[in-house]
């Protein structure tokens, strides 16, 4: 669900500024267009000619957010050459990313998963692309020899995304602050030198 055309007008922004200020403080199904515009400044009519509905609005807010966590991601992790590190920067920058966005924690978290409309919207190719990049970087691990031989990198992977996800979803519901550096070194911890005394 790509938004029509390829600039990004005046009236685009301020609609999707406007559902971020009222996803803080309400949930999705109870905003209205009508807010979106009378919060906006903008006619109703000028949502439908950006975005398909509410829903494709949702995708390509989540969509403009994941980018930024995406290039944040990349760009710590392109100087490092271990997969250790690697996977340690990514699972710190995830941790980093849900705490200082709640909007963005609480829109991939509680709004997108139950519509199968997400899974063919630009904001989940955002979401492979997360997910092909930690396979890769353990792949690259297991076949340089730095994590042990025989690692199935799927398996390892739905450890590190279950364990990011784990950490931070009751804070995220419920609004606690989430301790990022003990979080994350704890999660390094226990999946790369693991629990068995």
């Amino acid at each position: 669900m790509r938004h029509k055309g390829k600039t990004n007008p005046p009236g685009r922004i301020k609609i999707m500024e406007s559902f971020s200020e009222l996803m803080q403080e309400k949930d999705f199904h109870s905003i209205t267009t009508a807010e979106i515009a009378g919060n906006a400044s903008v006619t109703e009519g000028l949502i439908y000619k950006y975005f398909t509905d509410k829903k494709d609005l949702l995708y390509q807010v989540l969509n403009d957010h994941f980018s930024v966590f995406l290039a944040r991601i990349e760009k710590r992790i392109e100087t490092e050459t271990s997969s250790i590190r690697q996977l340690e920067i990514v699972i710190f920058t995830s941790l980093e990313s849900y705490a200082e966005n709640r909007l963005f924690s609480k829109m991939l978290m509680l709004e997108v998963r139950n519509s199968p409309e997400f899974f063919n919207s630009d904001a989940y190719g955002m979401v492979r692309r997360y997910a092909a990049t930690i396979l890769e970087i353990i792949r690259e691990g297991v076949d340089s020899g730095e994590l042990k031989p025989g690692t199935d990198p799927h398996v390892l992977r739905k450890v590190v995304l279950g364990a990011i996800e784990h950490a931070c979803l009751g804070e995220i519901i419920f609004g606690r602050e989430l301790d990022i550096d003990h979080t994350s070194s704890g999660i390094a911890d226990i999946v790369f030198n693991g629990v068995k005394v």
